[in-house]
């Protein structure tokens, strides 16, 4: 964080002081709500959670270096209490950002947000200093974390943004309001908490209802929902996608023999070839809109394109392929799943596993309301339908939806099986697997279904395992 003192801090945030001999001390750490992260100079934020409050750790963390505690109590070493410290907190980062003058992005969508603001950060920051959302940190809390770990020298400030209602993308822009904001696009994640797509639809437009009219939305082409926002801001529009009226797209796109998309990536300022690092097809979406806030930040198309063909997976279980000694392919895409990224993920398998026995091992696709049984049915039939070696349905009835979506879908369905946890599914594809084969694992994060990857990984880690 840039450097403040304690009395600052307190009059940002309306806080009373306690126990604190000098307030002229100032914050030159990073500002953290987990103890271990304690470095000198911090700042500790005190949260009181359901399973530990973070005032119990004030003398420790004192111990480690902390300067003070923001906490909403007196904890007998030095502290700024307030009422709230979530809105404190966010306090905070709205007075940081408005100190540093960077510029600030902000991008939201059902799926691909966090590969996209990884995208988005790498490119970025082959032109300047960039900070940017670590993995998916992108709610009330983790999202001012963010924004306080800006420095001076920060010019790019990336963030990502989620929600589970009408409502809270207002509320995060109100935090650290962005210049440029970026909707990817609107699907199913989280439908069964929205209620249907023109809510969410509502929801991910509060993006672009507060850029300032030097400011730009970036909107996908290719998403009639997301498309429709334009109405909705005042800010210059920019679209990106496959469409031909989409000022920044892509034209001969394909894959790679291993899976990796390749195509001409054509903005206002020229065209150029991207061969990307990432597998599937959907990632090129994630690309253009990367690209689109790239071209609007004065990057030229060679300058993005090398970029883009440079930029890894910098987040865990997502799309992470690795190969054991024995030939056997893991890719563990375990970090979450909804209906679209589910459909992209078996499509790059099916890219990927040519000439290869391929293994889809898939899990429950969490708040899908009443969609639930037919999402799960589709993706089961779709495995079919691209010919995936077999299906291994993990956990209960969700997996049984897409067992049965496999089975009713024709002959092949019958080489799908349903399993009753990851340890079974670890279990039979240990007995089963063979030099060669490929393993997607994929499911919404609290199935836990990448221990299963993880186990498949350490079976091989004899010997040198390559990560692609």
């Amino acid at each position: 964080m840039i450097a403040l003192s304690l009395a600052e801090i307190a009059a940002v945030v309306g806080g009373q002081t306690y126990d604190i001999p000098d307030p002229a001390v100032q914050v030159t750490g990073p500002v953290v709500r987990d103890s271990r992260e304690v470095e000198p100079g911090s700042l500790f934020v005190a949260f009181v959670g359901e399973r530990a409050d973070g005032h119990d750790f004030a003398e420790a963390v004192v111990g480690a270096g902390a300067v003070a505690l923001l906490a909403s109590r007196p904890v007998g070493v030095p502290a700024i209490v307030v009422d709230d410290v979530q809105a404190a907190l966010g306090a905070l980062a709205r007075h940081v950002v408005e100190r540093l003058g960077a510029i600030l992005v902000a991008l939201t969508g059902s799926a691909g947000k966090t590969s996209t603001k990884d995208l988005i950060a790498q490119v970025l920051r082959t032109k300047a200093p960039t900070v940017f959302t670590p993995g998916s940190l992108n709610n009330e809390i983790g999202l001012p974390l963010t924004a306080l770990s800006a420095t001076e020298e920060t010019r790019f400030l990336v963030l990502e943004m989620g929600a589970r209602g009408i409502g809270h993308i207002r509320y995060l822009t109100g935090l650290t309001p962005p210049k440029i904001g970026l909707v990817l696009n609107v699907g199913s994640a989280h439908i069964g908490e929205f209620g249907g797509r023109e809510q969410i639809a509502q929801a991910k437009g509060e993006m672009v209802e507060g850029l300032p009219e030097e400011g730009a939305a970036i909107l996908n082409a290719d998403d009639p929902l997301v498309r429709a926002m334009a109405s909705r801001t005042k800010a210059r529009v920019i679209l990106f996608g496959e469409s031909d009226e989409a000022d920044v797209r892509a034209e001969n796109v394909h894959l790679t023999e291993n899976g990796q998309p390749a195509f001409s990536l054509r903005t206002p300022s020229g065209c150029s070839d991207v061969t990307m690092r990432l597998y599937g097809e959907h990632h090129v979406s994630n690309a253009l809109a990367a690209a689109a806030v790239a071209h609007e930040l004065g990057m030229s198309a060679d300058e993005i394109a090398r970029a883009l063909s440079e930029a890894g997976s910098l987040s865990r279980w997502r799309m992470e392929v690795t190969e054991r000694p024995d030939g056997v392919t893991v890719v563990n895409d375990a970090y979450n799943a909804n209906p679209e990224s589910m459909r992209a993920a078996l499509r790059a398998l099916a890219s990927m596993g040519k000439g290869r026995r391929t293994w889809a091992v898939l899990g429950q696709m969490a708040e899908l309301g009443d969609e639930a049984l037919a999402e799960h049915d589709a993706v089961g039939r779709l495995a079919v339908r691209l010919n995936v070696g077999k299906l291994v349905a993990v956990g209960g009835r969700e997996a049984s939806w897409l067992q049965l979506g496999a089975y009713n879908e024709g002959s092949w369905g019958e080489e799908s099986v349903h399993v009753s946890d990851a340890q079974a599914a670890v279990d039979l594809l240990r007995s089963e697997l063979r030099p060669g084969d490929v393993v997607l694992v994929k499911a919404s994060r609290s199935v836990g279904l990448e221990r299963v990857a993880l186990a498949l990984l350490s079976d091989g880690a004899e010997g040198e395992v390559s990560a692609r």
